[in-house]
């Protein structure tokens, strides 16, 4: 078995600003966290808004030659028109820290969290979204300088879940669950209610909105434009085959099809899930499941990669894989696996520009702090952080281009 990667394979991990700045005060997702009974406070988080050039050497000394970080909207726009020179000067640094460091920034523009204005004036559901986040996008742009990958959206097809799920908790529609998180709860006795399927006009205020930051970025920066999906690497249970092809074309396909003017696509895996003629199949509790509930289903990267080929036939960058587990060498594990099947589909001539890794740091995960995810773990009081073996591990494959994946 060999594990060839092409030469210039972009090897890192990635992060979102919500989950580990910390104090995001203007946004949406910090006045949810104070509403929302149950749900756990963000507050300072990694305090990544203060230490990462700190993250960003961790990640450098070990190998990994890029960084996905995300610019958040919020501080750029924390007041509808009023944009801070301060924060655009901020996230400049962090640029120009990564760049020094001979780490590859990639940047997401937007990851989940909108400023609180956006929100109370009807959030991505409105059609003035595309003006708001061009106008926004028009901003950042100008500190993109030397930064060749550029995501619009993060996962625009979970986006619109939460849009459903908000709009059907304000329609009375999903009884006493409150929680705008598509993840679970870490509670053993709360149950996730059955999802409602986003439609086509719930995904129209972010094909919007992706569309306009494109053209604004095209004509701004020499960056590499695309958006990442949520991609749940479907399969079919017998009997399940046309169920599978509209779940997946409401859950995946709309969203990949709005890529044919994009350079790149950003895959973003972690489990498989079953479909059969009455739609998604619960993950069956079994030992490995992983912290959120999810089967432990390495395949599912290059089950995901492979049907986004197909679909787009666009270059794929993976910008999310990994696993919610307190077992770091379970965390290795499942990464390898993954690893060995993404140079298989490699082999086969799909066109995978890079790997980057979920997530960098344990972090805040969108209403918990349970499920950890990162290859460095946090002290949530001192914000010391402690290597985990499987940086190291994973710095030594980007060391080796993957080689070290078959020895």
């Amino acid at each position: 078995m060999s594990a060839d990667f092409p030469s210039d394979f972009m090897w890192g991990a990635s992060t979102s600003p919500h989950q580990v700045e910390g104090n995001n005060v203007a946004s949406d997702w910090w006045a949810r966290e104070g509403a929302v009974p149950g749900m756990q406070l963000s507050g300072d988080a990694n305090d990544s808004y203060h230490r990462y050039r700190e993250d960003m050497t961790l990640l450098a000394d070990a190998g990994l030659k890029a960084y996905r970080f995300g610019i958040e909207w919020a501080r750029i726009e924390p007041k509808q028109g009023a944009f801070s020179h301060a924060e655009l000067a901020h996230y400049r640094r962090m640029i120009d820290t990564a760049i020094d460091l001979g780490i590859e920034p990639v940047i997401t523009l937007h990851h989940f969290s909108s400023p609180l204005w956006l929100s109370e004036q009807g959030g991505w559901a409105t059609s003035e979204v595309a003006e708001h986040f061009g106008r926004y996008v028009e901003k950042a742009a100008s500190i993109l300088d030397g930064v060749r990958h550029v995501i619009t959206v993060n996962e625009p097809n979970m986006l619109a879940m939460m849009v459903s799920l908000e709009t059907a908790a304000r329609n009375g529609e999903l009884g006493d669950w409150q929680s705008p998180t598509v993840e679970s709860s870490g509670d053993e006795e709360w149950t996730q209610p059955p999802l409602p399927v986003p439609t086509p006009a719930d995904a129209q205020p972010m094909i919007d909105a992706h569309h306009a930051a494109r053209a604004i970025l095209r004509d701004r920066t020499d960056a590499a434009i695309g958006w990442s999906i949520a991609n749940q690497a479907f399969t079919a249970a017998p009997g399940g085959e046309e169920k599978l092809r509209e779940v997946r074309w409401n859950f995946e396909d709309l969203y990949l099809e709005e890529t044919k003017d994009d350079d790149f696509v950003g895959v973003q895996s972690y489990t498989s899930q079953q479909v059969d003629a009455d739609g998604l199949v619960p993950h069956p509790d079994l030992p490995d499941n992983t912290m959120i509930g999810t089967a432990y289903r390495p395949d599912a990267l290059s089950l995901a990669v492979r049907h986004v080929a197909e679909v787009t036939g666009k270059p794929i960058l993976v910008t999310e894989n990994g696993i919610a587990t307190a077992d770091d060498e379970q965390r290795i594990g499942y990464t390898r696996e993954a690893l060995l099947g993404l140079a298989a589909t490699i082999e086969d001539g799909v066109d995978v520009r890079g790997y980057l890794h979920w997530s960098l740091l344990d972090n805040y995960e969108w209403g918990h702090w349970e499920p950890t995810f990162g290859l460095v773990a946090v002290d949530r009081v001192t914000f010391e952080r402690r290597p985990k073996p499987s940086l190291a591990w994973l710095g030594e494959v980007a060391r080796s281009n993957g080689a070290s994946l078959t020895e």
